[in-house]
């Protein structure tokens, strides 16, 4: 069952930098509400670590400054 567990929350961050990378969230938190949104319900802890937040973070300020 770990290993599922590890598959959706790695199909859940993967989600979370496709929507950072869209150009239409200006930041993580938005990005996991968008994810809630979608049914991920596990998106807080896709996004648990301070990692994958800076990640998700820099993806929506580099695709604001792209659009």
């Amino acid at each position: 069952m770990i290993h599922g567990d590890d598959r959706s929350l790695q199909a859940a961050r993967a989600r979370a930098y496709a929507l950072a990378e869209s150009g239409q969230f200006d930041n993580s938190n938005a990005v996991q509400q968008a994810l809630v949104a979608e049914g991920w319900s596990n998106a807080g802890r896709a996004l648990d670590s301070d990692y994958a937040r800076k990640a998700v973070g820099e993806k929506c300020r580099a695709a604001a400054k792209a659009h």
